[in-house]
């Protein structure tokens, strides 16, 4: 986990420094954070038994991101992760 985490703190660095050099221009840089989101790719690494939750659902991650696209919020934290910021 400690590398999972480092190569999100490495992406949110990445999107903070690009938003920056790119402020006087017409490109816009999102960054959109969930933390365990309900998919496949999820799937395999535990057995079921053992893992009750699954993470969010996806389309509460896509009705989030969507409403703070709109409002042009640049961090959009989404579910748990806005217990970590």
């Amino acid at each position: 986990m400690p590398v999972y985490y480092a190569a999100k703190a490495v992406i949110h660095s990445f999107t903070v420094a690009l938003r920056h050099q790119l402020k006087d221009t017409s490109i816009k840089v999102f960054e959109i954070v969930p933390l365990a989101v309900d998919t496949e790719l999820g799937m395999g690494t535990t057995s079921n038994e053992s893992q009750e939750y699954r993470g969010i659902l996806p389309v509460v991650v896509a009705e989030v991101t969507i409403k703070a696209l709109a409002k042009n919020e640049y961090e959009i934290i989404v579910g748990e992760a806005m217990s970590l910021v």
